[in-house]
């Protein structure tokens, strides 16, 4: 036999054999290029000596310590607050007379809301109530005003020239005084004060000129107080249930329970107030009246007003009865003003204001001096009136939310005992459901 035929054979073996290991090799390669981030087991790279372990690298948020990551989640939401709270003091600003305006006739409604419900309960229908008793309300309101203007104007002629003659009666006490003031440096002090009213002009007048437009927007604030309030008396339950309507539904049985414990602080806080005041003035003016000082019913009417702004209210008046006590009958009618008004404000401080006051209204000092002063930087007057009251609200929905709270989630968390008990994991022999 021939050898040629052998051989021919091992060759085409051997052709067959590179054909096989080239077409894997192609399709490793086409593999390689479909996915290039996958290996074979035996081509994935060792990696590098200084790179850790894999297992034993910890989640970037568990490396944070605790505290921080606590003071950051706090921080973002104090943040979220801080903004919503400066566009909401943006926004009051901007319609500032409107929010001053509703919050007055809140105030008003507070007092005569009584009333109407005491008319409604007699059988009065509601539109005759709540128009008799707006008209009686701004009655009072306009009268108060209307005497103190014309005691006011009654009064003036005599109290310039009661004036005239104090300040020279106290020049001469100067005088005459321990503290050896000269006649020189008392005609220094009001040279100097011509000086300054000649030199200030342009301000006063822009003052006067500024103080038209005042003029025009408490005017305007009055009339939306009076529109507000007749609503509110006539409508203030519709009102509030299409305002719950602006509430989440979960939210809404919370917020439906602090609205009325709301109004109730709201109510006691202002018919509190105006005992309170009405104590002060007449005992203020009757001190003032027996010690002859002139006025002293529009300054006792000055007392009253000035008592809705807490602590501020009362030093105010109480110095303007002294001032004028001063210039009009000398320092000792004066001295004895400022002890009637210290032993009033007394009275009101320890007796009148814990047992009026106290139950309905549970504020802090320091909460109602930081209160005031906040209100009156950011709406004057006004701000300062109701800032006490909002504070006072406040605390009374947050307090009431929190008990709502827990005791929803009390009810959530007690389950049934006895018979009608359920368990929650199966007991032995039974079939769990």
């Amino acid at each position: 036999m021939s050898r040629v035929p052998g051989w021919l054979g091992r060759v085409g073996a051997g052709l067959t054999e590179i054909s096989e290991r080239y077409n894997e090799r192609r399709a490793e390669a086409e593999r390689e290029q479909d996915d290039p981030g996958t290996f074979a087991d035996d081509q994935v790279p060792a990696p590098p000596d200084y790179a850790p372990d894999v297992a034993a690298r910890p989640d970037p948020a568990l490396a944070v310590p605790w505290g921080v990551r606590v003071a950051a989640e706090a921080g973002w939401r104090l943040l979220v607050l801080a903004g919503t709270l400066w566009v909401l003091m943006r926004v009051i600003s901007a319609v500032q007379l409107v929010v001053l305006s509703f919050v007055i006739a809140l105030l008003i409604t507070a007092i005569l809301q009584p009333t109407v419900a005491r008319l409604r309960r007699h059988g009065v229908p509601r539109g005759p109530a709540t128009a008799l008793t707006a008209m009686f309300g701004f009655i009072v309101i306009g009268l108060i005003g209307w005497f103190v203007t014309w005691q006011v104007m009654e009064n003036i002629d005599d109290l310039s020239g009661q004036i005239q003659d104090g300040i020279d009666e106290l020049r001469n006490w100067l005088l005459n005084s321990p503290f050896h003031v000269t006649d020189k440096q008392i005609n220094e002090i009001a040279k100097n004060l011509r000086e300054a009213v000649g030199a200030n002009t342009d301000q006063i007048t822009s003052a006067g000129l500024e103080g038209v437009t005042v003029v025009v927007e408490a005017l305007t604030g009055i009339l939306l107080s009076v529109f507000c309030t007749l609503f509110l008396l006539y409508d203030g339950k519709r009102i509030w249930e299409w305002t719950l309507r602006l509430v989440p539904v979960a939210a809404r049985p919370g917020v439906a329970g602090a609205g009325p414990a709301a109004w109730r602080t709201l109510t006691g806080y202002v018919r509190g107030t105006v005992i309170v005041a009405l104590i002060d003035a007449i005992f203020i003016g009757l001190g003032i009246y027996f010690l002859d000082v002139p006025m002293a019913v529009p300054l006792a009417v000055f007392v009253f007003l000035f008592a809705f702004i807490p602590l501020v209210g009362a030093v105010v008046s109480g110095a303007l009865a002294v001032v004028v006590a001063l210039v009009t009958q000398g320092v000792f009618t004066a001295v004895m003003t400022l002890v009637v008004v210290l032993a009033v404000q007394q009275i009101e401080g320890h007796i009148l204001q814990p047992f009026i006051l106290g139950r309905a209204v549970r504020v802090h000092p320091l909460a109602v001096v930081l209160s005031v002063a906040a209100g009156a930087m950011v709406a004057g007057i006004g701000g300062a009136v109701v800032a006490v009251p909002l504070v006072a609200v406040t605390n009374t929905v947050a307090g009431y939310l929190r008990s709502y709270s827990q005791k929803s989630a009390l009810r959530h968390s007690v389950r049934p005992r006895g018979a009608t008990a359920v368990s929650a994991e199966p007991g032995p022999g039974t079939q769990p459901q």
